[in-house]
């Protein structure tokens, strides 16, 4: 919930990136100005781009399979937490609906959240799961390292427990 002259307010604004790899493109720190919050789902890849999302908003991360223990110290392998409604779980390798990791699928058959957000694949999915009743998304990957032919990144609204105005941020990575 957001504060704003002493009203509470349930809505946000969210910028998600994963695997910058050490690199993040100034047109994707352009894409979040109008963000409140920035989350990366892991590999980070350098302090460099942890401190500058820091700087640019309040952020939310998790370490990923390429992150240092400087990196793992300041962030952490999994996290759970509740905005405006939403209950989000969000990991580096998570996988995707029909193919979750054994991590992941004791969570889901536990506990499922609303929205499941991972890493790691390099490939934008937004997907909705109708087994678990959730949202997965998969921002792709932010940085310029890797096999992908794109770099991308998502923003979305959350809103009174609803997930909207998704935007995709995407570029040819050169």
């Amino acid at each position: 919930m957001l504060m704003q002259g002493g009203l509470s307010i349930n809505k946000i604004k969210i910028g998600l990136v994963s695997d910058t790899h050490g690199f993040i493109d100034k047109e994707i720190l352009d894409f979040f100005s109008d963000v409140n919050e920035i989350w990366h789902a892991g590999d980070i890849g350098s302090e460099d781009v942890l401190n500058c999302l820091e700087n640019l908003k309040p952020m939310r991360a998790v370490y990923g399979n390429v992150d240092n223990y400087i990196i793992r110290k300041r962030t952490k392998h999994i996290q759970r937490f509740i905005v405006c409604g939403i209950d989000v779980l969000m990991i580096h390798i998570g996988g995707y609906p029909g193919r979750y990791v054994q991590e992941i699928k004791e969570i889901l058959k536990q506990n499922p959240p609303d929205l499941f957000i991972s890493g790691h694949s390099h490939i934008l999915k937004i997907i909705n799961d109708k087994k678990h009743k959730l949202l997965h998304i998969n921002p792709g990957a932010a940085g310029k390292f890797g096999w992908h032919r794109f770099i991308t990144a998502v923003k979305f609204d959350i809103e009174d427990g609803k997930i909207k105005d998704i935007q995709v941020f995407e570029k040819l990575r050169k």
